[in-house]
């Protein structure tokens, strides 16, 4: 079939998933994903007068302490077009987007594998479900991904080519994913240090310059936002509050409890005013389930506490600032909580964690899921296992048929969101914007002939 026909056929599948999607996640627009709030809102204000705060009508400015500007600069010029707080003209934008994320997977993959490899990757990525799920909502991660992808198509070529221009995108592009996703902010530093240790022919003097160049293009790019928080909030940091000690916090919990239990708790300390009948209610459930009530108690309360921090200020600028010292507070009690089982954590963070990180997305209905039969997630599951075992086969292909600095230049960021991500609360959705990489590894192993070439180039 020739090439347009099959981008043709990708994007309209990715239009009709997508729709689907929007239909099906709709009644959960203002109920569910609470994360959506804070975006509709930063990109209602920037889109009526132009400033990245919640608080437009605050005596003085109060920066935004949680939220980097990437996404809600896009949400806002979504709503300078088709009216604020529009959610559906938002879910049509990102179905867009979910296309277009399907013709670059289709192109990253033709880079590496040719035409019958990037086709299976294209209908692969708009079969997807993850992809329309997020798409869906007001959310960052289908917007990272697009980013992301784009940016690792251009850093597969100027890798390939050597051109200078291709680094400098690329790095641009590092920068943009990272002011809507913070964790990213290091990937372009890690690929410029490691690709030239892995691959010889990245170590000339011109793919080094490309590399340097990448770095720096990246750094330029955030430049203006980390002035905006060291001008309003006196720190050099990405995301004030947002930073590791929650991150932290929940990862330290994770995995002592089933997750639908581990959720009970969290709507059990947000809708239980009174302490007293909150501890109850927790020695109750603790009974039920034949498990211990103490961790259960500790876990309640500190989230509790924690949430005092900055939910009890009214003034929006002492709100914001606490927002930090929260953090901070997360932190404290995660080091004290990791400290009392090392072994134990690291044991869960290799396990669940990891685990819930690469293969427990499950793209149902968030108002639907605790109603879903077990069998139907758990296979939801083993197709996500499937696909990882199918990119690791197609890492392993590309480096035995000689093509080593694709298997590295794709599996790179792989590692990288598993390094940075396992430490902390795992969720599926912080992987998302590197599975169009799995999908094209995964699509690599199914079609490429595993020709072993004793001459590849390390």
């Amino acid at each position: 079939m020739p090439r347009t026909r099959v981008l043709l056929l990708v994007c309209l599948i990715a239009i009709v998933h997508a729709a689907a999607y929007i239909v099906y996640q709709q009644p959960d627009w203002d109920t569910q994903w609470t994360d959506q709030a804070g975006y509709k809102r930063l990109g209602e204000v920037l889109a009526n007068t132009g400033q990245f705060t919640r608080y437009p009508d605050a005596p003085v400015f109060v920066p935004e302490v949680i939220r980097t500007p990437g996404y809600p600069a896009f949400v806002a010029a979504v709503y300078k077009v088709a009216g604020v707080g529009n959610h559906l003209a938002v879910a049509s934008a990102q179905a867009l987007m979910f296309a277009g994320l399907c013709v670059l997977v289709f192109f990253l993959t033709l880079r590496v594998a040719g035409e019958r490899a990037a086709t299976v990757a294209a209908i692969m990525a708009a079969l997807f479900a993850p992809f329309p799920y997020y798409g869906a909502l007001v959310v960052t991660e289908l917007w990272t991904t697009l980013v992301a992808t784009a940016a690792m198509l251009l850093c597969v070529r100027a890798a390939q080519d050597g051109r200078l221009r291709d680094f400098s995108l690329a790095g641009a592009l590092f920068g943009a994913t990272t002011l809507v996703r913070p964790a990213f902010i290091l990937l372009p530093f890690f690929l410029a240090i490691a690709m030239p240790i892995l691959v010889r022919s990245q170590r000339s003097a011109g793919r080094l310059r490309g590399w340097a160049a990448l770095a720096l293009t990246a750094a330029i790019t955030l430049t203006p936002w980390f002035a905006y928080n060291a001008a309003y909030l006196g720190r050099f940091t990405l995301s004030p509050a947002g930073g590791i000690g929650r991150g932290l916090w929940e990862g330290a919990w994770q995995g002592r409890w089933p997750g639908r239990l581990q959720a009970e708790l969290i709507t059990l300390a947000d809708t239980t005013a009174d302490r007293a009948e909150l501890n109850g209610r927790v020695r109750d459930r603790a009974r039920e389930t034949g498990l211990a009530a103490e961790p259960m108690l500790r876990y309640v309360n500190e989230w509790r506490d924690i949430r005092a921090i900055w939910d009890t200020p009214t003034d929006p600028m002492e709100r914001a600032r606490a927002r930090v010292v929260a953090d901070q507070e997360y932190l404290r009690h995660a080091v004290v909580l990791i400290r009392e089982d090392p072994a134990g954590h690291v044991k869960r963070r290799l396990t669940q964690g990891a685990f819930a990180l690469w293969a427990a997305e499950v793209p149902i209905r968030y108002s639907d899921i605790n109603h879903t039969a077990p069998l139907a997630i758990r296979l939801i599951w083993l197709v996500q296992v499937v696909l990882l075992v199918l990119a690791a086969w197609g890492a392993l292909v590309l480096a035995r048929g000689g093509h080593w600095l694709e298997a590295v230049v794709l599996t790179l960021p792989i590692i990288y969101v598993t390094g940075v991500h396992l430490p902390l609360l795992c969720e599926a959705r912080q992987s998302l914007p590197v599975k169009p990489l799995v999908l094209a590894l995964a699509a690599i192993g199914l079609t490429t002939k595993d020709t072993k070439n004793t001459k590849t180039k390390l």
